[in-house]
């Protein structure tokens, strides 16, 4: 008799646990915000607040060597998007454009990955892990899609440079050319130059790159390819790079006289990656190694984004989540996912181990400015989706677009309620707003939700996701940070 009122005590309370389960689920509303539903936005106009004029004089005794110099340095420049320099194209055919950079960028990191993973052993002590010879650039039709204008060589000469996080090696245009593609700028002549040099073959710098070579004079060359086919081959070497009024000398950099494929508008690349190459890696204890960056929403602010380099760059109040290091390469900027929010409750089928990376570096999570929309490993994609769909039920459903397969008609809409979506990375909760996920696609009123699947495991965090944060990168710390208001 007493296991019987035992079993029928614990039945009754299994009863009421579930039954103020039920309650609390159904009393905790699904969790909505507002969507001003704006146009796709037209290409922006190329304008630099707070330029500096070109300098004319000799800047050699105030140049700061990165390799030696012990003094701290802040600097802010200003960012544009590349729609900037094809500022005839109509708003549809640059998204168009966008996707089909997107595509090949997010293919080719792909692509880069399996090779460097399946690569065993590894390269060898002393060999970068990364792959200057094997990236994909924001020159080249495969994305990298923000740029600046810095100086080059002494006295300084301003060019537009690309900005790339997923990019390691710093290069530019040099005449003479034996091909040589159309840029804004007239192209940079280091014989006019006088911190402009050579890089002997034997030098560790020259063993760094991936792919090197010798001319007659046993001076480094350097040859990077690109995902697209596109290529770039010259003088490995040391220049003095200036960034306003600041000059940092001594930053190893190519020197491209051959530059073949489908290069546009940009002079060069300004790497930001992880290895040893990239110009945060080179600089170090100069800017102490950190950096950010913040891409504003171009529908909705005519503020251009920014990039600070120092102390500076680290905005009061961010959120911060560790660094991570895949074991084969050290590009790109790895992170942990560990779920995925939506309407305000976590997605249950979206396990930490749908992002964890392997032993032999597979899978992961990479933050990446050059990819514009986020992938994510197939299985936590489709969770996600369908938990989006089934709170967004009061919107009318649009056919699908390009590689969007969940898209709504908000023709006469000028404000609508979307559920809520929060990236829940570990140490850092990223509430996004809905202009991050819910983006313009035409003329015709229709948004999709701004996300995809990864059928190889890698999933990325691109930048339409990142627009409106200030995303902090602290080398020194290892970690990576968001400040919502960093953009201020």
């Amino acid at each position: 008799m007493g296991q019987k009122s035992r079993n029928s005590r614990l039945f009754h309370s299994s009863i009421i646990l579930l039954l103020v389960s039920l309650s609390a689920a159904l009393s905790s509303p699904f969790q909505l915000q507002t969507l001003l539903p704006r146009p796709l936005p037209s290409a922006p106009t190329l304008s630099w607040h707070d330029s500096e004029p070109e300098s004319n004089s000799l800047q050699e005794t105030s140049q700061l060597d990165p390799l030696s110099s012990n003094t701290t340095l802040e600097v802010q420049l200003e960012l544009h998007h590349v729609d900037a320099l094809s500022s005839e194209d109509t708003p549809e055919l640059l998204f168009d454009l966008r996707l089909q950079r997107d595509a090949l960028r997010s293919g080719t990191i792909y692509s880069l990955v399996s090779k460097a993973v399946a690569r065993n052993p590894p390269r060898a002590a002393g060999r970068r892990s990364g792959f200057s010879s094997s990236i994909i650039s924001g020159l080249a039709q495969g994305s990298g899609e923000y740029f600046t204008r810095l100086g080059v060589g002494t006295p300084a000469r301003n060019l537009y440079m690309v900005l790339d996080t997923g990019s390691d090696v710093v290069w530019v245009q040099c005449s003479p050319c034996k091909s040589c593609y159309s840029q804004s700028d007239p192209i940079f002549d280091p014989t006019k130059s006088t911190s402009f040099s050579g890089i002997p073959c034997g030098s560790p710098l020259c063993r760094s790159l991936d792919s090197s070579g010798c001319n007659q004079r046993r001076m480094c060359l350097y040859q990077v390819s690109y995902g697209d086919g596109s290529v770039t081959f010259g003088d490995f070497s040391t220049e003095t790079l200036t960034f306003r009024r600041t000059p940092v000398g001594r930053v190893a950099l190519g020197c491209g006289h051959d530059n073949e494929g489908l290069f546009v508008g940009a002079a060069g690349l300004l790497g930001l990656g992880r290895g040893r190459l990239s110009f945060p890696s080179q600089t170090g204890s100069r800017f102490n190694r950190k950096f950010s960056y913040c891409l504003v929403d171009r529908s909705a602010s005519s503020k251009p984004s920014s990039l600070v380099f120092g102390d500076a760059a680290i905005p009061r109040g961010a959120l911060f989540t560790p660094l991570l290091t895949n074991p084969k390469l050290d590009t790109f900027y790895y992170v942990e996912l560990l779920g995925v929010s939506v309407g305000g409750t976590r997605v249950p089928k979206i396990s930490p181990s749908l992002f964890k990376m392997d032993q032999d570096g597979n899978g992961g999570v990479i933050i990446d400015s050059g990819t514009s929309v986020t992938r994510l490993a197939q299985p936590a994609y489709t969770a996600m989706r369908d938990a989006f769909r089934l709170g967004a039920t009061n919107l009318k459903r649009a056919p699908d677009f390009s590689l969007f397969d969940t898209c709504f008609d908000l023709s006469g809409q000028t404000s609508v309620k979307v559920p809520t979506l929060v990236l829940h990375f570990r140490g850092a909760d990223l509430s996004l707003p809905a202009t991050n996920y819910l983006i313009p696609v035409d003329s015709s009123g229709t948004f999709c939700f701004a996300f995809a699947g990864s059928m190889n495991g890698l999933s990325i965090i691109g930048n339409i996701q990142q627009q409106g944060f200030r995303v902090a990168y602290d080398l020194a710390g290892s970690r990576v940070g968001f400040s919502p208001r960093g953009c201020a």
